[in-house]
């Protein structure tokens, strides 16, 4: 309990210092949203200042700030410049395919990490530990925005299997073949999804495994005649739990950061394009509940890491406490 507690005060702390901190650098962006009404001759100061006025910007600076602070925690992020709509109605419409996304990214990643690192380390120096090393540094060395684009240029545009943009070819939403349709747009942003992240992942599971292997338990496991798979599964395994969590909780905040160009390529409506449209259109109130949701998720990922390995350890409590 008091390690619970002290998380919550840890999560309540860091997000005011990382607001305040976005908050001043935001403002200290050049121009504004209203750069482009002052460079219109139909528009007039006085406009303009109205404006300012009604989004409340003609405050002080930190007045500004506390009044956002305040309206935050009534769960209010303000109204957009660019639509005018709810910043809050602006992102929960848009939140979800982005964490579906990465979500199911990460569980692929995740699978196909454990099982290439592991194995890589079991078979070290055969022809498919250096496959896996030879791929890793492909995933690691592609930008995902090129892969994105060769895979929509030979897939979609060339073999036409796959639809180029977009998450439906078929309305009104009906049946499976709706569902279906949604899953096969999705196809390709995953793979690239999961093409850059496994390679990294499966790396430092390899690195983890062999300095397992290197250990005394293991050997004289093996001296008892214990098999390969025995191996795996009672002593592998269960000691990859902790820094595997602990990365994956740290990974939770890329899912929004992470989803800005594939969305963009794949013209999905997520949150990666919705923080790309507002940045370009300097809408401070999206970008600034994007930042904020990105914080929390940074924070509630490592808070979640913590509990898992406390389940997985409970000597990990008391480390902590």
């Amino acid at each position: 309990m008091k390690l619970f507690l002290r998380k919550l005060l840890y999560i309540f702390l860091m997000m005011l210092i990382i607001s305040l901190i976005s908050f001043l650098a935001i403002h200290a962006a050049p121009n504004s949203f209203f750069a482009s009404g002052e460079l219109n001759p139909n528009i007039t100061k006085e406009s303009i200042e109205h404006l300012k006025k009604i989004y409340g910007l003609d405050k002080p600076l930190m007045v500004q700030y506390f009044s956002w602070v305040w309206a935050i925690l009534h769960f209010d992020f303000g109204v957009s410049f660019a639509s005018g709509k709810m910043v809050k109605d602006e992102i929960m419409s848009r939140i979800g395919i982005t964490l579906l996304m990465n979500f199911i990214a990460m569980v692929f990643v995740f699978m196909l990490s454990v099982y290439f690192g592991i194995k890589s380390a079991l078979k070290q120096n055969s022809l498919f530990d250096k496959s896996v090393k030879q791929f890793a540094l492909v995933s690691y060395a592609m930008p995902s925005f090129y892969l994105a684009l060769l895979l929509v240029a030979f897939f979609s545009v060339y073999l036409k299997w796959f639809p180029i943009s977009g998450l439906h070819s078929i309305e009104p939403k009906s049946g499976i073949w709706w569902y279906l349709d949604f899953a096969w747009h999705l196809v390709l942003p995953i793979f690239v999804m999961v093409f850059g992240g496994v390679g990294t992942l499966s790396m430092y599971v390899r690195s983890l495994s062999l300095d397992i292997l290197k250990s005394d338990y293991i050997f004289f496991a093996k001296s008892r005649g214990i098999d390969e798979k025995t191996i795996f599964k009672r002593f592998i395994i269960p000691n990859l739990y902790p820094p595997i969590v602990t990365i994956l909780g740290l990974s939770i905040p890329g899912m929004i950061g992470g989803s800005v160009i594939l969305e963009s390529i794949f013209s999905i409506n997520g949150m990666g394009l919705l923080f790309f449209q507002s940045a370009m259109s300097r809408d401070y109130p999206v970008i600034m509940g994007i930042l904020i949701i990105s914080t929390f998720l940074t924070l509630f990922g490592n808070v979640v890491a913590d509990l898992v390995l406390l389940k997985l350890n409970p000597h990990f409590a008391r480390a902590k406490s």
